[in-house]
């Protein structure tokens, strides 16, 4: 039985998948399209479509995120407004460049391959990161409302023009053009929003709190994603039944995922997520070698690693939310304490 043109068991996976990654990308500003377009690689779809499709979903669930973590206070406009325009250009050259490889016939391979060393290297970052926040003696070791070591460093090198922050401190405008037109190439070349690249940026090498990081990152993220989108859709590849499958889903996710940030230490998943990206690029690097060895049942392998460390990260920071929520209506109905 087919629905839209897609089996029951593709369309319970790509509303459910949208659900998790939309909890995952509302909670760290990240964790949309970089599962999404290589999960449609490995289920068959063209370079061009997956890399437009995971674009536009990326723009659809940042459109939902954006208005949680404008309600919170979590967005820096200005450096937000700065980082779309180079985030635009990069996303155009990149995608031209896809275009270009595809001719080659060696897009697939170029994106995997990207795909798989980006996922590792970040996974080994957070990880290290995380690592750091149970060393209490670690110098490294930050909250989530202080600017990372690396990222006061960088401020203190002062080039014109300079750009005052909404967290405070001030930025090279030649810093946040390097960093962002480089996150927007990757985005149009290997066809994700940039989120997992974006928000690490604006952390450590802009210089602003992680929960800002996270909100301008969506914000920035959310016009780009446009951009990107309509790059992709004047080709014809964007395929919307999926798009709009995975929205259905994320349309809740992303809700949940950004209201946690509220209430859920960030600390307290971050080593989820590390591992998360490690096992996606795991995936990654299997369905390669099963195109290699033309073995399907690697194939299978590998979207059970993307999909399944999706749900496994998804499905802990909502125990944590929950588990927060119960400890705070407990609270709320304990008895005041009076003396007599």
């Amino acid at each position: 039985m087919e629905f839209l043109g897609l089996g029951l068991p593709l369309l319970a996976l790509f509303v459910s998948f949208g659900f998790m990654v939309g909890v995952l990308f509302g909670f760290f500003g990240m964790g949309g399209s970089f599962l999404v377009t290589p999960t449609l690689l490995i289920l068959g779809y063209p370079a061009s479509v997956a890399i437009g499709s995971g674009l536009a979903f990326y723009f659809g669930t940042s459109v939902i995120a954006v208005l949680k973590h404008y309600d919170i206070g979590q967005v820096d406009y200005k450096l937000g407004a700065i980082l779309f325009v180079v985030l635009s250009i990069g996303i155009e050259l990149g995608s031209i460049l896809v275009f270009g490889l595809e001719e080659l016939g060696i897009a697939e391979f170029v994106t995997g391959v990207a795909y798989v060393l980006l996922l590792a290297g970040i996974g080994i970052l957070f990880l290290r990161r995380a690592y750091a926040l149970e060393d209490d003696d670690d110098e490294d070791a930050i909250g989530d409302e202080e600017i990372p070591a690396i990222g006061q460093r960088i401020q203190s090198y002062t080039v014109p023009p300079m750009i005052s922050l909404v967290s405070g401190g001030r930025a090279s405008l030649w810093t946040i053009t390097g960093a962002g037109g480089s996150v927007g190439l990757v985005s149009g070349l290997i066809g994700v929003g940039g989120g997992f690249l974006r928000m690490p940026t604006i952390y450590y090498l802009i210089g602003t709190p992680l929960t800002v990081a996270v909100g301008t990152s969506l914000f920035a993220g959310l016009f780009a994603g446009a951009f990107g989108t309509f790059t992709y859709g004047m080709s014809g590849s964007v395929d919307l039944v999926v798009v709009s499958l995975l929205l259905l889903g994320s349309a809740l996710g992303a809700r949940i995922g950004s209201a946690a940030t509220a209430t859920v230490k960030e600390d307290d998943v971050i080593v989820y997520f590390g591992i998360m990206m490690v096992l996606a690029s795991a995936g990654i690097a299997v369905s390669e070698l099963g195109s290699w060895l033309d073995a399907g049942v690697l194939n299978v392998v590998s979207v059970v690693l993307l999909v399944g460390s999706s749900f496994f990260v998804g499905s802990v920071i909502l125990y944590k939310l929950l588990q927060t929520s119960v400890t705070d209506q407990s609270s709320a109905r304990k008895p005041a304490r009076t003396d007599h």
